[in-house]
């Protein structure tokens, strides 16, 4: 590493320079996402000892059991946002509404979404989470924000990105110029940048998907991933399975190093499971940045018109020739 690392603030800073009419708003946006993000790691890493793993004893808006760090994930981002300033509204994929913010819509740019702790299946067993947000510009002051302005297609995203909280804490955010990562250095306080310009491999080696669902799938999609398993040496067969449980440690998994992530439409829920807004959206913008492919099956994530915030789509994303390869088979059975 160098001696004198790169952090993410010297980094957006040097970003913002670009832009000359740029007064810092974005640039100050993105270090409360880094502070929140080192709040969370803070909570994670006691979380054994202070009592606040298991559930809560209350569901989701999609009827789901919420675990106390879910939470914890989700107070911590309403709390930083919700005074600072920086944006008109917040959408959480724990929250039945947006939460809009009347004291700052004259003043701020930006409208955060976010999906406060993935993964969390995984918070009592000590394997990896993460957080994945979204940044959508409002574009009128003169008027308060309404829920359906931060119902939009993922190509209108300012920003978008994850943190991973496992060995080590890790951001990865794109503005539509390239994908970069940084590691949080625990004895500065600070991230670092670790990953500069992340390319995908075209394809990869390795899929990561739910196969216990296997015979909930469509023929085609179930025929795809049999395929994978056979060696075939002009692809690279066979590919090697792993999924964590956590779309955010899979994704980045393929980010890396190549290959695809599924969680597939079912002949009795089409729609699919994963959040279009939270989830697909912010995620398939960090990955088309760095080369790769994100889709539903039949059409591309960020092409995607939603019509609730809460919507539900099937995601297949990873390297490009991978992708194409899964949606054929998709198509194959439509």
């Amino acid at each position: 590493m160098s001696r004198f690392p790169v952090t993410l603030t010297r980094h957006i800073l040097e970003q913002q320079a670009a832009h000359p009419g740029a007064k810092g708003d974005f640039s100050l946006l993105m270090a409360h996402i880094g502070l929140v993000g080192k709040m969370i790691t803070s909570s994670l890493r006691r979380a054994g000892l202070i009592n606040i793993l298991g559930l809560s004893g209350e569901t989701n808006v999609q009827g789901e059991a919420v675990k106390k760090l879910d939470v914890l994930a989700n107070e911590t981002f309403i709390k930083v946002f919700q005074t600072n300033g920086l944006v008109c509204a917040l959408a959480s994929e724990e929250e039945e509404k947006a939460l809009v913010l009347p004291e700052a819509w004259t003043q701020a740019k930006y409208m955060l979404l976010f999906d406060p702790l993935d993964g969390s299946s995984n918070t009592d067993v000590n394997m990896p989470l993460g957080t994945i947000f979204s940044i959508l510009r409002h574009h009128d002051p003169r008027q308060s924000p309404q829920e359906t302005d931060l119902i939009r297609r993922g190509r209108e995203q300012v920003a978008a990105g994850y943190l991973l909280y496992g060995s080590s804490t890790m951001l990865v955010y794109t503005t539509g110029q390239g994908v970069h990562g940084f590691t949080l250095d625990p004895q500065i306080g600070e991230y670092v940048l670790s990953h500069e310009s992340i390319k995908m491999p075209s394809r990869g080696s390795i899929y990561a998907v739910n196969e216990g669902n296997y015979h909930k799938w469509p023929a085609g999609m179930r025929r795809y991933i049999d395929q994978l398993k056979v060696k075939d040496k002009s692809k690279g067969r066979p590919y090697t399975g792993r999924y964590s449980g956590c779309l955010v440690a899979d994704v980045h998994r393929v980010l890396l190093s190549g290959g695809i992530y599924l969680y597939p439409a079912e002949v009795e829920r089409p729609e699919g499971k994963l959040r279009l807004l939270y989830e697909a959206s912010p995620l398939a913008m960090v990955v088309e940045q760095a080369g790769g492919l994100a889709s539903t099956g039949t059409e591309r994530i960020l092409d995607l018109e939603p019509l609730t915030l809460h919507q539900r789509v099937p995601l297949l994303i990873g390297s490009r020739e991978d992708v194409l390869e899964a949606e054929a088979a998709v198509k194959a059975t439509a």
